[in-house]
């Protein structure tokens, strides 16, 4: 990352820096004397989580610092159009919602790959297993936590080593020990510094603007729309739709990270509320994370009050530096930017450690493990996970453009994933020979991809296009395949296939006040949805 902004903290600052970590250990600790002590209890939180911390946790660990300091860049040179990456959840927490969910609680799935399994073969699980075991500590984790610290020591001068090894630490004080339980309910307390400090920096920020909000609007109008067209380098909007069943349905609906959360819900109702919460904080996400860009580009174009930035990645520290005010303001927000890293950080800790105790370990070489053996192997992947994160986060810097190319990495990673996975649970007729043949292709493909993204290779189309190119091509080979071998067994895919009848079932399963009804809240949240896309179209 080049060069920042710099600024000194004050003692009120590193007073609230220090007692946010404090209080995010401690209630990791504290949360993790509250759970039991099987593999169930340890990886899904013995499913006990409550609505609230699974939509926290939702959005807390999907926000990551380089996400932060990203969007705020790209706002700040491109306008609203980022917003999208933030708004567009309706869609996918809807097919979450609606399919998804009632398939993974109905069969009572602990990991994604368990469903590939028994819905296709055990070969096909182990693809899942293993690509994304590698993805989780390499692709996603590493950059992760070099982006975070790098940033963190850019913007406060600390040093690197110590802040890595630092924010290693102390999140391997709480997950190692509390599993989910822990990690989940950390990711509550992260969410709220999170989206607190980063609105109070927002409301800030816009009070120094003359004319508030309507004045940056009336002075550049053509900033301030959602859609762009099919050809955007950013985010077009074309591109945003035919991702909707790729790389964002991937992430949100079979992404072990993310379906975790689900998965150790108390009830169906509260799985699903926890995800319609989670859609409620994301529509005022971008306030947090990118229309910080907005105020900085009108307080250096239109009120001139500083020179234009040499780069896109100081539009955060700026805003730091220049708009917030010196009674503690900064270090909330820095502990709520920390807090983004650590809360990523866990949770794809906790899930490496899922997925290698679960579909590695107790499958291939000790069947008959007891529960304590397994949370030990658990305890341990997690450890070996952030370690080996850490040791490898200091060499990202030798690959340059790699945060350029971060999203198109998982796009093409999790395209072929994912096209499998909705022919599972659409189409009866997909089979094991079929799905195993599309996996396979597919990874040909991302490995193909990701060498001309790597070479800097011009693809010349916006990379959600190649996602969603690869993801029809996985689906034609698993209809080819599948039509020239054998139909599944009944039970293959009976379990497994979407209906109507499960959204039914699920809605009608409990019975509840009309104020917590599933259909009410999501019906709210689609109206302002809708309404914000139409208001800044």
């Amino acid at each position: 990352m080049p060069s920042s902004p710099t600024f000194d903290l004050n003692a009120i600052d590193i007073s609230i820096i220090v007692g946010s970590l404090l209080i995010v250990v401690v209630v990791g600790l504290w949360a993790s004397r509250r759970q039991g002590k099987t593999a169930r209890d340890y990886f899904l939180a013995s499913g006990a989580l409550p609505w609230y911390i699974i939509g926290a946790a939702f959005v807390s660990t999907s926000v990551s610092s380089e996400q932060i300091v990203g969007t705020v860049g790209q706002a700040y040179e491109h306008g609203m159009g980022v917003a999208n990456w933030e708004w567009w959840s309706m869609p996918v927490y809807a097919i979450l919602i609606a399919v998804f969910i009632p398939i993974y609680l109905r069969n009572r799935l602990t990991t994604v790959p368990e469903l590939l399994s028994r819905r296709f073969s055990p070969g096909c699980g182990d693809v899942y297993t293993y690509v994304m075991l590698f993805a989780y500590v390499f692709v996603f984790m590493v950059p992760v936590l070099y982006g975070g610290t790098v940033t963190f020591s850019k913007l406060t001068g600390w040093s690197f080593p110590v802040v890595l090894l630092g924010m290693v630490f102390l999140v391997a004080i709480y997950t190692v020990k509390g599993g989910l339980m822990s990690v989940v309910w950390t990711d509550a307390v992260q969410c709220l510094m999170l989206v607190g400090g980063g609105l109070v920096l927002f409301f800030v920020a816009l009070d120094k603007v003359p004319g508030g909000w309507s004045a940056m609007v009336e002075a550049n109008p053509d900033r301030f729309h959602l859609y762009r067209p099919p050809d955007d380098s950013l985010a077009p909007f074309l591109g945003i739709v035919l991702g909707t069943f790729g790389l964002y349905t991937f992430y949100s609906a079979t992404n072990q990270v993310m379906v975790q959360r689900v998965l150790g819900a108390r009830s169906r109702w509260d799985g699903i509320m926890g995800i319609i919460f989670a859609g409620f904080i994301n529509l005022v996400r971008p306030l947090v994370t990118c229309f910080l860009g907005f105020i900085v580009f009108h307080w250096i174009y239109e009120m001139n009050r500083a020179a234009p930035l040499e780069n896109l990645d100081h539009a955060f520290p700026f805003a730091l530096k220049d708009l917030a005010p010196g009674w503690g303001l900064r270090g909330i927000v820095l502990a709520g930017f920390i807090a983004a890293v650590m809360s990523t950080i866990s949770a794809l800790a906790n899930s490496t450690a899922t997925i290698f105790s679960l579909d590695v370990y107790q499958k291939l070489f000790r069947p008959q493990a007891s529960e304590r053996e397994v949370v030990f192997v658990g305890r341990s992947a997690s450890l070996a996970a952030l370690l080996i994160a850490a040791a490898f986060a200091p060499t990202v810097g030798a690959f340059g453009g790699i945060f350029k190319y971060f999203q198109q990495g998982i796009t093409f990673v999790a395209s072929p994933i994912i096209g499998v996975i909705l022919m599972g649970v659409f189409w009866k007729r997909a089979n094991a020979a079929g799905a195993m043949a599309g996996l396979l292709v597919g990874l040909v493909m991302t490995a193909g991809l990701l060498i001309l993204t790597v070479a800097n290779v011009d693809l010349g189309l916006h990379w959600l296009y190649y996602g969603f190119f690869q993801e029809v091509i996985v689906v034609g080979v698993v209809v080819a395949v599948s039509l020239m071998t054998a139909p599944p067994a009944r039970d293959k895919w009976q379990p497994f296939l979407w209906r109507p009848t499960l959204l039914t079932e699920h809605l009608e399963a409990e019975v509840r006040p009309w104020y917590a009804s599933l259909s009410l809240w999501f019906a709210i949240f689609a109206i302002i949805w809708f309404y914000l896309y139409w208001r800044f179209w």
